[in-house]
């Protein structure tokens, strides 16, 4: 955000100037390692810590589930060190998600990244808004599952307040994640103490492997996938405000710290549960799921307190996602690969009109839930797969970037590591990708090809610079897979 005096050289104030010697304020990069943090956190811990006991056994024995998380816990972990890596020796790459994909495969491909990235994060929030209002029904049942119109009519009072806090200053509203941040935790460090006092070794050996209601292990183990991934998307956010840092090492330090503390709650939510109640029974219980089994513990007085902590947690988290959001879109256009009104900031270094857009499109998707059928775990489902490409890129940047030695001259073994690393974190993108299965990329397809549109309407911006042959290549596949979903949707053999 470095700002220009007329006619004269690049300085960096915290309070930038306009060439007619007025003053215009703007938002420092100052977010501290703490800060960064609690957005890294923030952002994964959302509605899907809650409700993971029942995500996870409806389709996955205790021995699957843990092999689920071994293979999430290895691969996250790369993805995490990757991030961080990538962060320490390409520190002039702002926004991660988008710059590793630039770097990686020029401009249309960093498009598609941030466009992946940012749908997701807005569908992620679509996801929050329902959840929250479902928990609220809890204390007042009007708002029902929460996709009713009174439902509808909170989320969007929800959404525009969240919205004028942002647009009052990056830093103000970071401050606030972090309070939420702190208070979401509370609740699950108290439900995993009362249940490890609970845990029965019996309840959790009952049917380990599944075997006899749940098919394979291969296929359990998949099933958990995309319940694991949804609950660690986030673990990119200090990338992606990588711009906006007090300082640059912070940002990999607070990917991998936070990332430790996600893991180890999450870990312990899903599996301390197994040994409360039995797969079955886990897999009946209404979501958010640990109301039920806390309920169990410790009377209805366990329901309440997770049902408040939810509300906590999920508010938090649409504000970390809708920070996220607009973050990802306002650093591509400032580069010009979007719409250049993209880049527009107000008064506060908020990216205002990315801002705009993406509430927009979260009150339209709201009122549609008026009328469609899908499900909380759909939503989540096809918020996690529009992520998986943006991952799977990065990650082949830092292959690239250490096969190729950049950065590592004479530094041989640091170099072997995080190639290591490196190929781990991909290997693991490309299993994802497996085991969302054709259903989720071919619905994925259809929201990526609109995108295309957009990114030629703005060639003017760049001088009508022409899409190379692996772009266009990637072009026409890309709007096959949708034309070939929706021919899909259209004869009812694909649905949401």
């Amino acid at each position: 955000m470095a700002t220009h005096l007329q006619g004269t050289q690049p300085v960096v104030p915290p309070v930038a100037q306009s060439s007619a010697g007025s003053v215009r304020k703007v938002e420092p990069k100052r977010l501290s390692l703490s800060l960064l943090i609690a957005l890294v956190v923030g952002s994964m811990i959302g509605s899907g810590i809650f409700s993971l006991p029942q995500n996870m056994a409806a389709s996955a024995g205790a021995g699957a589930i843990l092999i689920g998380w071994l293979i999430t816990g290895v691969g996250m972990l790369s993805l995490a060190l990757v991030y961080q890596t990538l962060s320490d020796r390409q520190p002039a790459l702002d926004n991660g998600v988008f710059a590793y994909a630039r770097a990686l495969g020029g401009d249309y491909l960093s498009f598609n990244s941030a466009w992946g990235y940012w749908i997701s994060a807005w569908i992620g929030n679509v996801s929050y808004l329902v959840i929250l209002f479902a928990a609220l029904s809890y204390f007042f049942p009007l708002f029902g599952e929460g996709n009713n119109k009174a439902a509808i009519a909170g989320a969007s009072v929800v959404l525009w307040s969240l919205h004028w806090m942002i647009l009052r200053g990056m830093r103000t509203a970071a401050r606030a994640n972090a309070l939420t941040t702190v208070a979401k935790i509370v609740p699950l460090l108290l439900f995993i103490g009362l249940v490890i006092a609970a845990f029965q070794r019996e309840t959790f050996s009952v049917d380990f492997w599944g075997a006899s209601t749940l098919g394979s292990t291969l296929d359990q183990v998949k099933s958990t996938m995309l319940v694991t991934v949804w609950v660690f998307i986030g673990i990119e956010g200090a990338n992606v405000f990588s711009a906006r840092a007090a300082e640059r090492a912070n940002v990999g330090r607070a990917t991998v710290i936070g990332f430790v503390i996600t893991l180890v709650l999450l870990i312990a939510v899903s599996l301390l549960s197994l040994g409360v109640l039995k797969q079955p029974e886990l897999a009946a219980l209404k979501n958010p799921s640990m109301a039920g089994v806390l309920q169990v513990v410790a009377g209805p007085w366990g329901a309440v307190l997770i049902s408040i902590g939810l509300i906590v947690s999920v508010g938090g988290a649409l504000l970390a996602w809708t920070l996220l959001a607009a973050e990802s879109v306002f650093t591509p256009a400032k580069e010009k690969v979007m719409p250049g009104a993209l880049a527009v900031e107000n008064t506060q270094g908020v990216p205002a009109n990315a801002l705009w857009l993406t509430n927009g499109c979260i009150q339209v998707f709201l009122l549609l839930t008026l009328y469609s059928s899908a499900s909380y775990l759909a939503l989540i489902s096809l918020a996690t797969s529009m992520i998986l490409l943006p991952y799977l890129f990065s990650g082949l940047y830092a292959l690239k970037l250490t096969w190729q030695g950049e950065t590592y001259a004479g530094h041989r073994a640091v170099q072997i590591r995080d190639m290591a690393i490196a190929t781990v974190a991909t290997a693991y993108c490309l299993w994802l990708l497996y085991a969302a299965g054709p259903k989720y990329m071919l619905l994925s397809a259809l929201l990526y090809a609109p995108g295309s549109l957009i990114y030629l309407g703005s060639m003017k911006a760049r001088q009508g610079q022409p899409l190379s042959g692996p772009e266009t290549g990637l072009l026409i596949i890309i709007w096959a897979a949708a034309a070939y979903a929706g021919w899909m949707l259209w004869t009812g053999t694909l649905t949401l």
